[in-house]
């Protein structure tokens, strides 16, 4: 009999091969029912799987981030039969589970259409109402060959499989049959509710140099309600889009002269300015020292750092007095020879360094994306150089510093300790010392985290904060990285209280991570209504008629001595579309002015929150608000 440990500690005495199906059957039909796959010694796998030893146990449902791309991974196999079925001669090529879903790309003659996509969800219906047992078989290549005569991308995903060593493994359901290394549900039945929410161009494995396939996205979900739910969420999501929101509210704009590089225009500066000078604030009262390094740096400095090796595809290249020149993808190299420039003692250290430097990397035009993806953005990094007994202090200094400045958009948070990938460099003594320096200021903290294996930057591990906003979508921002790794490189020293040379430790972190992309998530956060302190216009002076253009003239000018940001509506239109223009520009603060406000030195004051907020002295609203700038009020 085998001992299987279940989540929470329950042991259950099974036979050797009963599969992870059984056993959860025999524990309740209800967890049964609800799941979609298994993590078995932490690896995600089947619920046909055996179970042939000693082994922790846990049932994985649609709760469960893994049992749902178990569920979407499904579906997307379901969209691929329906494909197959509407459209024969079609060729298949992936169709992974994602984040809210899934895809799959398709190499067809002509595009799918609006209708064809209506014609696939009515199709996949059907399919999963079938409840087709879904079975895995493996085959050796020559068989596999066979099986895969008329799918040429199939045929180069096995041939790589095969190269490694890896079995060549397929999924069947009903009369469809798909290369794929799993896991999936049961059957097709609890797939009840799907939507397919767009079809796009896609290269085939990314590359710009193979055939554009026809890719389809699509979620899916157990109940009708949850998708419902789902699509709501989409909805409000749209609404909320920075890019028709940056066009509107004029904050930024991508032309095509150049793609992926983004324009600010005034009030998108106002915004980005703003942050830059919250950043500064945060950042001096923390013990930070400015810093700012040059754009363009020669090859054999990228060369040392390891950036030429491990991240050239990214980088913009340049010739300059016959010498190789990369436009900075990053500022440490920059921060270290600035740390160079003089001898250091342990008297110096910790030393931080922060930059708002404008980095360049060279995205693919499919991945582009408003203010989210783009090809030049102002990361702001900061590098702290500091002793190897100062790693947990200073990790949790820039822990603080992070929930400060998130805590104060209304965001909360979790984390992610990211660990060796496998393009990396270093010994494993140092990868491990690193890790658990990270592990150890967490777990110190308190911090709940979930280990994300193999997502680590080359030089070392990170910690990666994935901050929810408004409507709970999640985006990666903040990060911080323990790198032993440049420091030996660059063969940085620093004097010991023994008189001796020693090599510090090095911190790379970003609070932000790309101002840009910020902007993109604080827009789409609080869709386009900024708290007064960030909003580009903080007030709007409206005259009733033109007869009153003076003294709103004079409220303005006030305003603007206060150090409030102002504009005028000086327009002839009716005090009503004044009023409808500027909730649409979502500017928090609108004073009415008058006959009435003018003989009596007063304002009219509505809020773009609370509406009518009623009459008071014009100093009155500019002491309030004032307080409510300072103290950067949501």
């Amino acid at each position: 009999m085998l001992n299987i440990t279940l989540k929470g500690g329950d042991v259950r005495q099974v036979e050797e091969n009963t599969t992870v199906e059984a056993l959860c059957r025999d524990i309740s039909m209800n967890l049964y029912r609800a799941a979609c796959a298994a993590r078995i010694n932490g690896e995600v796998c089947d619920l046909r799987t055996p179970l042939t030893e000693d082994c922790t146990l846990e049932i994985l449902t649609f709760e469960d981030e893994d049992g749902q791309r178990a569920f979407n991974h499904t579906a997307s196999h379901i969209l691929a039969q329906a494909v197959m079925h509407l459209f024969p001669d079609t060729k298949f090529a992936i169709g992974p589970a994602i984040d809210n879903g899934f895809y799959y790309d398709f190499d067809k003659e002509t595009p799918f259409t609006a209708e064809d996509l209506e014609k696939l969800e009515k199709e996949m219906a059907a399919i999963a109402k079938a409840a087709l047992p879904i079975e895995r078989f493996a085959l050796d290549i020559e068989e596999a060959h066979k099986l895969m005569a008329d799918q040429p991308y199939k045929i180069e995903l096995m041939d790589e499989h095969a190269g490694k060593g890896e079995a060549i493994s397929f999924y069947t359901q009903g009369d469809f049959t798909d290369l794929c290394a799993g896991p999936h549900l049961m059957t097709t039945a609890p797939v009840k509710a799907v939507k397919l929410t767009s079809c796009t161009g896609a290269y085939w494995r990314g590359s710009e140099k193979n055939k554009m396939l026809s890719r389809i996205y699509g979620t899916a979900f157990p109940k009708k309600s949850e998708l419902d739910a789902y699509l709501a969420r989409l909805e409000e999501a749209r609404k909320r889009d920075h890019r028709r929101l940056g066009k509107e509210l004029g904050l930024f704009t991508m032309l095509d002269e150049g793609p992926g590089f983004p324009f600010f225009l005034p009030k998108g500066m106002i915004l980005k300015n703003e942050l830059i000078n919250y950043w500064r604030e945060v950042h001096t009262r923390a013990g930070y020292q400015e810093i700012s390094t040059p754009i363009m740096l020669n090859r054999s400095l990228w060369e040392r750092s390891g950036h030429w090796d491990h991240y050239k595809n990214n980088m913009y290249t340049t010739v300059i007095d016959d010498t190789d020149f990369a436009i900075k993808p990053m500022n440490c190299p920059g921060g270290i020879l600035v740390y160079q420039t003089e001898m250091h003692s342990y008297r110096d250290l910790p030393m931080r360094m922060g930059e708002l430097g404008l980095v360049h990397r060279h995205e693919l035009s499919g991945a582009l994306h408003g203010l989210m993806r783009v090809r030049c953005f102002t990361q702001d990094d900061a590098h702290i150089f500091m002793t190897a007994d100062q790693i947990k202090d200073e990790i949790k200094g820039v822990v603080a510093l992070i929930d400060e400045v998130y805590s104060l958009f209304g965001f909360t948070y979790h984390v992610e300790l990211s660990t060796r990938p496998e393009d990396s460099m270093g010994s494993d003594e140092d990868w491990e010392m690193a890790t658990a320096g990270l592990r150890g200021a967490l777990d110190e903290i308190g911090l709940p985290y979930k280990v994300n294996e193999g997502d680590g930057a080359f030089y070392g591990p990170k910690i990666d904060f994935h901050l929810e906003d408004s409507i709970g979508r999640t985006w990666q921002c903040g990060t911080i990285q323990l790198d032993f790794q440049l420091p030996e490189r660059f063969a940085l020293e620093y004097t010991g209280a023994d008189g001796e040379k020693h090599r510090p430790v090095m911190i790379h972190r970003v609070v932000f991570g790309s101002i840009e992309r910020f902007i993109g998530i604080l827009i789409e956060h609080f869709a386009g209504a900024f708290p007064t302190w960030l909003a580009p216009v903080q007030v709007e002076v409206l005259p009733i008629s033109e007869k009153y253009n003076d003294y709103a003239e004079k409220v303005a000018a006030e305003l603007t001595a206060a150090g409030v940001r102002v504009e005028k509506n000086f327009r002839p239109d009716k005090i009503g579309y004044k009023i409808r223009e500027a909730q649409l520009q979502k500017i928090p603060y609108m004073l009415i002015v008058g006959e009435k406000e003018a003989e009596s030195g007063t304002v009219s004051v509505r809020s773009r929150r609370d509406g009518d907020a009623g009459a008071c002295r014009l100093s009155e609203f500019v002491e309030t608000i004032q307080k409510e700038i300072r103290e950067k009020a949501r």
